[in-house]
């Protein structure tokens, strides 16, 4: 079996290299109120292309909840983009550099980053969250017998799931870099399905689908998955519940390492970021006024409540990192547990509470405390600032991002066309909702 690309390493390499980063640049690079990378940056300052911009999504779960919040959060930013860049067919993919997704937050990243024909995203931010919405059925969203529980214990309808949504694209076939991460046991250590590697060789591409039921295997669940040319094989286990259950900082690392085709980024006040974390677990979790749960905590609820933390603490690593800059260069979307009962008919009201919600977020030598400005203030004021870096990019003589390009192309059944072709805009061919409850 070949050997993992060198971003997959070990759990406490990759955690070594990822902090040691970024305390250096909070210790030794802090100046003018911000993390600056200091004198050997003049391209930066003579041709300033704006910031790179970085998605990452939580993917601490195996409920439909959990991708709940990422969903809407993202719907509403869409439309908030197409509102104010006078753009009615603008999607989040037009607005990031690069996505990160594990687990729930792997999928929406690769459904909203997949290349259709036309060599448009081929999902709108709205439709991924009719997935998710469309997923619940008329079950709890608690219920093992739901679509969405089926997609993470790797049955067979889950996997027919994928098939539908993906076909038969690989890691090539999308619009710009993608991070998924899933656990490999067969080498006991993270690995990371990357579109960057996967331009460099077929060992490293692999089927969209197989990514997502890699990243999204849980319960016991494996997900045995090959690369294309069948030279790579991958015993996966969830990344969510591995140490990439939040992989901003994962992110940040591909970005700041990632000179060809990131060449301008040299430090944290180079990147924007955004990233969305899951709402907290209903099973383990409860309110101030709450009786405390008397049964013994289950394997799986203690998984969960261990990459829960681990999130946590990338967030706070990060907001650290990022110092005066983080609320403006490092924006973090966190969603608490949905109002009960959990239905399909109150999908909507669900996500309005969670976005309705105020995070606690980390503040640079005051620790932690309440953010002043709801989920949803925050998505409205983070549109903004994508549509200046926008036209920000647009006056740069100088692209400060180079997207790796296919030298030369494999055309599989999701792409007609090169990713370096640019065409007209048409309607996502993505199956309606109903279209999929009626496969179910």
């Amino acid at each position: 079996m070949a050997s993992p690309p060198t971003i997959a390493m070990g759990v406490d390499k990759l955690s070594y290299e990822i902090f040691s980063l970024l305390e250096s640049k909070f210790l030794f690079g802090a100046a003018n109120g911000c993390l600056s990378s200091g004198p050997g940056t003049p391209a930066k300052a003579i041709f300033d292309g704006g910031r790179v911009r970085v998605l990452a999504i939580d993917g601490c779960g195996a409920g439909a909840e959990d991708a709940l919040l990422a969903a809407a959060a993202l719907a509403r930013l869409e439309a908030k983009l197409r509102e104010q860049a006078e753009d009615p067919d603008a999607r989040v993919a037009d607005f990031f550099d690069v996505a990160a997704g594990s687990a729930a937050g792997g999928v929406l990243a690769v459904m909203l980053f997949l290349r259709g024909p036309d060599g448009r995203p081929r999902y709108s931010a709205q439709e991924a969250l009719a997935f998710v919405a469309g997923s619940v059925g008329k079950k709890d969203w608690g219920s093992r017998r739901g679509r969405w529980a089926k997609v993470f214990r790797g049955s067979r309808k889950g996997d027919a799931t994928f098939q539908r949504v993906f076909g038969d694209a690989t890691l090539r076939d999308t619009v710009a870099p993608l991070l998924v991460p899933c656990y490999d046991l067969a080498t006991a250590a993270p690995f990371v399905f990357s579109r960057a590697d996967a331009v460099e060789s077929d060992t490293f591409d692999f089927r969209l689908r197989d990514v997502c039921a890699a990243t999204c295997a849980s319960g016991g669940a494996v997900a045995s998955v090959k690369s294309v040319d069948g030279l790579t094989a991958i015993a996966a286990a969830s990344g969510g519940a591995a140490a990439m259950g939040n992989p901003a900082a994962a992110a940040i690392t591909h970005v700041l390492h990632n000179k060809q085709e990131f060449p301008l980024a040299t430090g944290v006040e180079d990147i924007l970021v955004l990233s969305i974390g899951t709402g907290a677990s209903a099973s383990v979790s409860c309110g101030s006024n709450a009786p405390m749960p008397t049964r013994t905590p289950s394997p799986r609820d203690l998984a969960r409540v261990t990459a829960e933390g681990v999130a946590d603490m990338v967030d706070e690593s990060v907001a650290m990192a990022f110092g005066p800059a983080c609320g403006s260069n490092y924006v973090r979307i966190q969603g608490g547990k949905g109002p009960a009962p959990l239905h399909a008919e109150t999908v909507a009201a669900a996500a309005g509470a969670m976005l309705a919600q105020r995070n606690v977020e980390s503040v640079l030598f005051r620790g932690r405390r309440l953010s002043e400005r709801t989920n949803a203030e925050k998505v409205d004021a983070l549109a903004a600032e994508l549509v200046k870096e926008q036209e920000r990019r647009r006056r740069s003589p100088l692209p400060n991002v180079a997207i790796k390009q296919l030298a030369t192309p494999r055309l599989s059944s999701a792409t007609t066309a090169s990713s370096g072709t640019t065409t007209a805009r048409t309607a996502s061919s993505m199956p309606s909702p109903a279209s999929w409850d009626s496969r179910r």
